[in-house]
């Protein structure tokens, strides 16, 4: 069992993760997921530490790892860790490769040795790549030949950092493979991975990592069809959010109308759904103002990388107040003919207590 508390990595400029806090069961499988930049990997390095947190402890098995009086190469033979960059010796050959660290660390006979290289290059589906060197080898070939040595060591625990982000796509598949073998032995997992197919066929549990720490996770339903909280939510369904805050009846129409042109270029939003998403802002502005005495907007629009879909959600304060039920004329008639659906929901315990979501009509099947 690992247990990490309130795990810090500082930086001089930059603080990765500001309190990470989790307990990693035997045999758990655990997919490490989230935006770039989140601590990830430096989470990865600090568990088997390669890189020495800045404050906090991990435990592995009852062990203060992160005690300066820890032995961390004999850790480290009971947690193995797989890179992005392979790290195989060049000037070895492959199962030269794997033989070294059980020769050097374990006292395994050069005899052993080889034999269990040769019987984990056959799991790994490379046998006849025994003799090979490094840059004899595909990228796909370097990742498995990288498993292959990690499993030499026999480790409890496996720590693989983005296995897959620098091979050519149509290398990624075989290395997914392998790991799906690996996951079903008993051997605890940890995986970083931008794959999120992959993240949720893999594991039985997931940590989705953002804001300094592990900001929600769950079991792949939970997080992958239920994410509780707004980031996840966000991340695994690829949203694209732009947000607007309108706090005065003289707000920058022409600012605003500018950010929104910015979004959906940025994102290659197709042009009749980019109108639409113009046009709901204004329209629905069109009918808020003349009702809320105290003009207080949030509105957010949110593009579906997934699906190529788009909403827009209106918070605003003031009593309740469902424009669709309790408005009329042309500016209704055009926002129900761009909308897709729309709902009216009113919660007066928050502070902005209206909401009003839109979902916009595909173009195809809009009557405008």
């Amino acid at each position: 069992m690992i247990k990490i508390e309130h795990l810090k990595k500082e930086y001089p400029n930059v603080m990765p993760l500001k309190d990470v806090n989790a307990v990693i069961h035997d045999g758990d499988v655990i997919s490490v997921i989230g935006p770039s930049g989140t601590g990830k990997s430096t989470l990865l390095r600090c568990i088997n530490q390669l890189e020495k947190p800045t404050s906090g402890t991990v435990w592995v098995d009852g062990l203060e790892i992160t005690s300066p009086k820890c032995d961390m190469n004999k850790v480290r033979q009971k947690m193995g860790m797989v890179f992005q960059s392979f790290n195989l010796f060049g000037h070895k050959t492959v199962i030269e490769n794997i033989m070294m660290a059980p020769m050097d660390l374990l006292g395994k006979s050069k005899q052993e040795a080889h034999d269990t290289g040769m019987k984990l290059l056959r799991t790994v589906g490379l046998a006849e790549k025994a003799l090979s060197y490094p840059d004899e080898l595909s990228g796909g070939q370097k990742q498995r030949i990288a498993i292959a040595r990690t499993l030499a060591m026999d480790p409890d625990v496996i720590l693989l950092d983005e296995p897959t982000s620098a091979l050519d796509p149509t290398m990624v598949g075989e290395v997914q493979a392998v790991i799906r073998d690996l996951a079903k032995t008993g051997k605890t997992l940890m995986i970083v991975t931008h794959e999120m197919a992959f993240a949720r066929a893999i594991c039985n549990r997931v940590f989705y990592m953002d804001e300094g720490g592990i900001y929600e996770e769950g079991t792949p339903e939970e997080i992958f069809d239920h994410p509780q909280k707004e980031n996840t939510r966000r991340f695994v369904r690829r949203l694209k959010v732009l947000e607007l805050d309108i706090e005065s009846r003289d707000y920058d129409f022409l600012g605003m109308d500018s950010q929104i042109t910015q979004y959906c270029e940025k994102n290659q939003i197709a042009p009749k759904a980019a109108n639409r998403i113009h046009l709901i802002f204004e329209e629905t502005m069109q009918l808020l103002i003349p009702h809320l005495n105290d003009l207080r907007v949030k509105a957010a629009v949110e593009y579906a990388e997934a699906t190529e879909t788009a909403e827009w959600t209106f918070r605003y304060g003031g009593p309740r107040f469902d424009l669709t039920q309790e408005t009329d004329g042309l500016a209704l008639t055009v926002l129900k003919g761009m909308a897709g659906g729309m709902n009216y929901a009113f919660d007066e315990s928050a502070s902005l207590p209206n909401r009003l979501t839109l979902k916009i009509r595909q173009a195809e099947k809009s009557t405008l």
